[in-house]
């Protein structure tokens, strides 16, 4: 409003100016002069100076105010970039833990791939991925296994020496071995045509009952090993595919007695064996504490009969203080009717019990 009203007064002021201006220059110049135009005139100078003085005020408000103005831009400005920048900074220190994360998580996935080309190269040779699957299955039972309820390449009676065998309570280990059939596997897995997917089908069924018939060939031994044999695969998906599409092949397992187990299978397997152990334990804690029991059952009964034959021994004690203290009531009171020179023919005691006391002689000056 301020600045408007400054606007129309520099106008109005400059308005005035120029029609002064043109009442010069359109006026006569050879007539005479005019009181009234002259007073005129005055009025009109006055009041162009009082305009101006005016305008000259107005012009210091306006400066004054534009300065404020500018000076609480500024400062807003300021304020604006301070925050500006303290945010950017934020976002900028954000945006380097962002990428450092990116950094450690592209890092993990180029490990990753490494590991993954690693095990792919594993897979590939067939040593390496028996000894991958021997080493996992090695891992479990040693996770559930004490030390001593298992052996590693344990030796048999026919020369023969399984992955691992695992010692049950009635002294016949139950025998593992590990198998990986992959290349079977992976050859159903890519086959793209029906026959392929026939043949790929054969390959798995001969693979794995080949492994079945060499492991219960040579590892189940009557009267040295358990009835079963466990096959250990050591891949879920593996075990998944043979378990689900090859049920007659699993069934021709059973009947040899081999038991095909993944990974968590085994586990279960291994948590059964702890419980048989430690029922075994148990029981034969039972024989000893029953032994035990009857030992101490035996000493109690030889303490009854001693502590009886001392009840015996005191009750006889007893018998010979009371006729003990009897004998000395007695001679108490003969000795009481000596002092009093009472005799009485009437004694209790019957004259065959009575002892003559010996006389004996008085000498002379007695």
């Amino acid at each position: 409003m301020m600045e408007t009203a400054l606007v129309f007064a520099a106008s109005l002021v400059i308005g005035f100016g120029i029609a002064a201006f043109i009442f010069l220059l359109v006026r006569p110049r050879s007539a005479a002069p005019d009181p009234a135009a002259t007073e005129r005139m005055v009025e009109l100078n006055t009041r162009v100076q009082q305009m101006g003085e005016l305008l000259a005020k107005a012009q210091t408000q306006l400066q004054h105010s534009v300065n404020e103005r500018l000076d609480a831009v500024t400062q807003r400005l300021g304020d604006s970039m301070q925050t500006s920048t303290k945010h950017t900074g934020e976002h900028l220190a954000k945006l380097n833990e962002r990428l450092a994360v990116i950094d450690s998580a592209q890092k993990n996935i180029t490990d990753l791939a490494s590991h993954v080309t690693s095990l792919r190269d594993v897979l590939a040779n067939k040593q390496a991925r028996g000894a991958f699957g021997q080493g996992r299955m090695e891992a479990i039972i040693q996770d559930g296994l004490p030390k001593g309820a298992y052996e590693f390449q344990f030796t048999l009676k026919n020369g023969k020496r399984p992955d691992c065998v695992v010692l049950l309570p009635d002294q016949r280990p139950l025998v593992i071995d590990a198998k990986f059939p992959l290349e079977a596997i992976t050859a159903l897995r890519e086959s793209k045509t029906e026959d392929e997917r026939k043949l790929a089908a054969q390959r798995v069924r001969q693979d794995v009952m080949k492994h079945v018939t060499d492991i219960a060939e040579k590892y189940l031994i009557p009267g040295e090993t358990q009835d079963t044999a466990l096959m250990f695969v050591p891949s879920e998906s593996v075990y998944a595919e043979v378990h689900d599409g090859f049920d007659d092949v699993v069934q021709k397992a059973y009947r040899l007695q081999v038991m095909l187990v993944s990974p968590t299978l085994l586990m279960l397997a291994i948590q059964v064996i702890q419980q048989i152990q430690k029922d075994s334990q148990m029981r034969q804690a039972a024989d000893q504490i029953r032994t035990e029991v009857g030992h101490m059952m035996k000493d109690v009964s030889l303490l009854g009969d001693r502590v009886r034959k001392l009840q015996n021994h005191l009750g006889q004690t007893t018998e010979d203080m009371n006729q003990i203290l009897t004998s000395t009531g007695r001679i108490e009171k003969r000795a009481s009717r000596i002092e009093e020179l009472e005799f009485d023919d009437n004694d209790d005691a019957p004259a065959s019990n009575v002892i003559a006391a010996p006389l004996r002689k008085l000498g002379a000056g007695e």
